[in-house]
């Protein structure tokens, strides 16, 4: 069974700002960014999972015109509740410090954490992969680096160091014996370096 992991193209926001749930849409650059992916992924793929944001849908449909798309939640970016849509410098310090600190558990105001969304991820990664079909996830970088954290058993904290993921990028995930391995087929970044946390702490 091969699983492949997509990441949404770029996201229409501007950089340094907090955004996870926000439904944003996508860039003027998608259908440039939706070409380099489409060479590395298989044409027996029997079933496709997205994230319901638009940023993951519209990728889902483009790639896989005909066949159904089935959404989950679970699949979807971290909930930056009350942080959603402001810039990261202008939050408060004394708001954001503790999650500076300890992003895998302090939960954000009216949020979630980095805990939280990991257990949800893996919850329908699982339920996925019971299913033993050749799928496709088309989701967030978070999602991408919680799932890859699972199957490598590598510890949340040290994820954003050891996975990298820009916007559109592929990983081939192959099970056999229960046992996951995986490849990184496509992860060029065409934006430059991602903004998601304070420049200053």
């Amino acid at each position: 069974m091969d699983i492949y992991l997509i990441r949404h193209t770029a996201p229409l926001v501007d950089k340094g700002i907090c955004y996870g749930q926000t439904d944003l849409d996508v860039t003027d650059s998608f259908e440039a960014e939706l070409e380099q992916i489409k060479p590395h992924i298989p044409g027996d793929i029997q079933k496709v999972y997205s994230s319901p944001l638009q940023r993951c849908r519209k990728l889902a449909i483009a790639l896989f015109p005909n066949q159904p798309i089935s959404t989950h939640n679970d699949l979807m970016e971290l909930n930056c509740g009350a942080w959603e849509m402001q810039v990261w410098n202008e939050i408060p310090k004394p708001e954001i410090q503790p999650w500076l600190d300890d992003f895998i558990r302090v939960i954000v105001p009216g949020g979630e954490s980095y805990q939280q969304l990991h257990n949800r991820v893996i919850r329908q990664f699982q339920n996925i992969c019971e299913n033993k079909e050749n799928a496709v996830i088309v989701a967030h970088g978070g999602v991408l680096r919680s799932i890859l954290s699972y199957i490598t058993q590598t510890p949340l904290k040290e994820s954003f160091d050891t996975f990298t993921f820009h916007y559109g990028c592929v990983v081939k995930l192959r099970v056999e014996n229960n046992r996951f391995s995986h490849e990184i087929l496509h992860n060029i970044s065409l934006q430059g370096k991602e903004w998601h946390r304070p420049s200053v702490t």
